[in-house]
Protein backbone atom coordinates (compact mmCIF):
# COMPACT_ATOMS: atom_id res chain seq x y z
CA UNK A 1 0.00 0.00 0.00
CA UNK A 2 1.89 3.04 -1.11
CA UNK A 3 0.36 6.79 0.64
CA UNK A 4 0.69 9.72 -1.78
CA UNK A 5 3.03 11.68 -0.06
CA UNK A 6 6.00 14.30 -1.27
CA UNK A 7 9.71 14.63 -0.27
CA UNK A 8 10.03 16.31 3.04
CA UNK A 9 10.75 19.69 2.73
CA UNK A 10 14.17 20.87 3.03
CA UNK A 11 13.31 22.93 6.30
CA UNK A 12 12.68 19.28 7.89
CA UNK A 13 14.78 17.26 6.48
CA UNK A 14 17.93 19.68 6.86
CA UNK A 15 17.80 20.20 10.80
CA UNK A 16 16.98 16.97 11.34
CA UNK A 17 20.87 16.33 9.59
CA UNK A 18 22.17 18.29 11.13
CA UNK A 19 20.51 17.44 14.74
CA UNK A 20 21.75 13.73 13.94
CA UNK A 21 25.41 15.52 12.92
CA UNK A 22 25.70 17.14 16.03
CA UNK A 23 25.07 14.30 18.53
CA UNK A 24 27.53 12.11 16.30
CA UNK A 25 30.20 14.85 16.88
CA UNK A 26 29.36 15.57 20.83
CA UNK A 27 29.75 11.47 21.39
CA UNK A 28 32.93 11.87 19.43
CA UNK A 29 31.81 9.15 16.51
CA UNK A 30 32.17 9.96 12.88
CA UNK A 31 29.88 8.96 10.11
CA UNK A 32 30.40 7.35 6.78
CA UNK A 33 28.86 4.21 4.92
CA UNK A 34 32.42 3.16 3.97
CA UNK A 35 33.63 2.42 7.28
CA UNK A 36 30.58 -0.29 7.90
CA UNK A 37 32.25 -2.12 4.84
CA UNK A 38 35.18 -1.98 6.17
CA UNK A 39 34.12 -3.41 9.75
CA UNK A 40 31.82 -6.07 7.63
CA UNK A 41 35.41 -7.61 6.11
CA UNK A 42 36.82 -7.33 9.42
CA UNK A 43 34.28 -8.94 11.52
CA UNK A 44 34.04 -11.61 8.20
CA UNK A 45 38.17 -12.03 8.79
CA UNK A 46 40.02 -10.44 6.25
CA UNK A 47 42.14 -8.62 8.86
CA UNK A 48 44.22 -12.24 8.22
CA UNK A 49 45.11 -11.11 5.01
CA UNK A 50 45.55 -7.80 4.88
CA UNK A 51 46.22 -5.26 8.08
CA UNK A 52 44.10 -2.39 7.05
CA UNK A 53 40.95 -4.46 8.22
CA UNK A 54 42.80 -5.08 11.25
CA UNK A 55 41.30 -3.45 13.82
CA UNK A 56 38.87 -3.66 17.23
CA UNK A 57 36.24 -3.90 14.74
CA UNK A 58 33.66 -3.97 17.89
CA UNK A 59 34.42 -0.62 18.84
CA UNK A 60 32.50 0.44 15.11
CA UNK A 61 29.32 -1.71 16.06
CA UNK A 62 27.39 0.98 16.64
CA UNK A 63 27.64 1.99 12.96
CA UNK A 64 26.40 -0.44 11.95
CA UNK A 65 23.24 -0.04 12.73
CA UNK A 66 23.42 3.10 10.02
CA UNK A 67 23.03 0.31 7.30
CA UNK A 68 20.27 -1.74 9.00
CA UNK A 69 18.99 2.19 9.18
CA UNK A 70 19.71 2.64 5.59
CA UNK A 71 18.04 -0.97 4.67
CA UNK A 72 14.80 -0.42 6.95
CA UNK A 73 14.79 3.50 5.99
CA UNK A 74 14.68 2.52 2.02
CA UNK A 75 12.12 -0.10 1.98
CA UNK A 76 9.50 2.06 4.38
CA UNK A 77 10.16 4.87 2.07
CA UNK A 78 9.36 2.85 -1.27
CA UNK A 79 6.57 0.89 0.46
CA UNK A 80 4.97 3.83 2.50
CA UNK A 81 6.15 7.37 1.70
CA UNK A 82 6.69 7.24 -2.24
CA UNK A 83 4.31 8.61 -4.77
CA UNK A 84 5.92 6.71 -7.43
CA UNK A 85 6.44 9.76 -9.69
CA UNK A 86 9.55 8.98 -10.56
CA UNK A 87 12.33 11.56 -11.23
CA UNK A 88 11.43 15.03 -12.91
CA UNK A 89 14.41 15.50 -15.29
CA UNK A 90 14.55 18.20 -17.62
CA UNK A 91 13.43 17.24 -21.36
CA UNK A 92 16.34 17.99 -23.27
CA UNK A 93 17.94 15.26 -21.04
CA UNK A 94 14.89 13.12 -21.53
CA UNK A 95 15.99 13.43 -25.16
CA UNK A 96 19.88 13.37 -24.30
CA UNK A 97 19.23 9.78 -22.49
CA UNK A 98 16.82 8.20 -25.00
CA UNK A 99 19.33 8.76 -27.84
CA UNK A 100 22.08 6.88 -25.82
CA UNK A 101 19.36 4.11 -25.33
CA UNK A 102 17.64 4.15 -22.46
CA UNK A 103 13.99 3.71 -22.61
CA UNK A 104 11.72 5.29 -20.00
CA UNK A 105 14.38 8.15 -19.07
CA UNK A 106 13.07 9.57 -15.41
CA UNK A 107 10.13 6.85 -14.85
CA UNK A 108 11.91 5.46 -12.24
CA UNK A 109 14.77 7.29 -9.66
CA UNK A 110 17.48 5.01 -11.36
CA UNK A 111 17.56 3.53 -15.14
CA UNK A 112 17.00 -0.03 -15.30
CA UNK A 113 19.19 -0.52 -18.26
CA UNK A 114 22.18 -0.20 -15.47
CA UNK A 115 20.33 -1.22 -12.51
CA UNK A 116 17.26 -3.88 -13.15
CA UNK A 117 17.62 -7.13 -12.56
CA UNK A 118 18.22 -7.98 -16.11
CA UNK A 119 21.10 -6.03 -16.65
CA UNK A 120 22.74 -8.42 -14.78
CA UNK A 121 22.40 -10.68 -18.04
CA UNK A 122 24.45 -7.80 -19.94
CA UNK A 123 28.26 -7.97 -20.02
CA UNK A 124 28.26 -4.52 -21.08
CA UNK A 125 26.10 -3.58 -18.11
CA UNK A 126 28.17 -6.07 -15.43
CA UNK A 127 31.25 -5.10 -16.72
CA UNK A 128 30.14 -1.23 -16.22
CA UNK A 129 28.75 -2.38 -12.96
CA UNK A 130 32.12 -4.39 -11.81
CA UNK A 131 34.40 -1.92 -12.91
CA UNK A 132 32.31 1.36 -11.37
CA UNK A 133 32.50 -0.75 -8.05
CA UNK A 134 35.59 -1.07 -8.12
CA UNK A 135 36.55 2.73 -8.96
CA UNK A 136 34.62 3.73 -6.40
CA UNK A 137 35.84 1.39 -3.92
CA UNK A 138 39.42 2.58 -4.60
CA UNK A 139 38.28 6.14 -4.77
CA UNK A 140 36.60 5.76 -1.05
CA UNK A 141 39.95 4.50 0.35
CA UNK A 142 42.12 6.92 -1.52
CA UNK A 143 39.99 10.05 -0.26
CA UNK A 144 39.73 8.22 3.43
CA UNK A 145 36.07 8.29 3.62
CA UNK A 146 33.22 8.13 1.11
CA UNK A 147 30.67 10.67 -0.43
CA UNK A 148 28.40 10.39 2.41
CA UNK A 149 31.42 10.71 5.29
CA UNK A 150 32.85 13.53 3.46
CA UNK A 151 29.89 15.52 2.18
CA UNK A 152 27.75 15.27 5.34
CA UNK A 153 29.93 14.95 8.69
CA UNK A 154 33.40 16.27 7.15
CA UNK A 155 31.87 19.64 5.58
CA UNK A 156 29.93 20.08 9.15
CA UNK A 157 32.75 19.47 10.85
CA UNK A 158 34.46 22.30 8.63
CA UNK A 159 37.62 19.60 7.81
CA UNK A 160 39.10 20.90 4.33
CA UNK A 161 40.04 17.45 3.18
CA UNK A 162 36.51 16.56 3.29
CA UNK A 163 35.94 19.97 1.10
CA UNK A 164 38.46 18.81 -1.23
CA UNK A 165 36.89 15.21 -1.98
CA UNK A 166 33.56 16.48 -2.33
CA UNK A 167 34.87 19.20 -5.18
CA UNK A 168 36.98 15.96 -6.84
CA UNK A 169 33.17 13.99 -6.29
CA UNK A 170 31.37 16.91 -8.49
CA UNK A 171 33.84 17.22 -10.47
CA UNK A 172 34.36 13.01 -11.22
CA UNK A 173 30.59 13.13 -11.25
CA UNK A 174 30.24 15.70 -14.38
CA UNK A 175 33.18 14.03 -16.05
CA UNK A 176 31.20 10.86 -16.05
CA UNK A 177 28.07 11.75 -17.04
CA UNK A 178 29.03 14.26 -19.58
CA UNK A 179 31.80 12.99 -21.61
CA UNK A 180 32.27 8.80 -20.72
CA UNK A 181 28.78 7.84 -19.92
CA UNK A 182 27.57 9.25 -23.66
CA UNK A 183 30.60 6.86 -24.77
CA UNK A 184 29.73 3.87 -22.82
CA UNK A 185 26.45 3.99 -24.16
Amino acid sequence: MHYILNPWPWYVSGPLIALVMALLLYFGKTFGMSSNLRTMCSIAGAGKFTDFFKFNWKDQIWNLTVVLGAIIGGFIAVQFLSNDSGTNLNPTTITELQNMGFKNPGTGLVPNEIFGLDALASPKALILLVVGGLLVGFGTRYAAGCTSGHAILGLSSLQKPSLIAVIGFFIGGLIMANFILPLIF
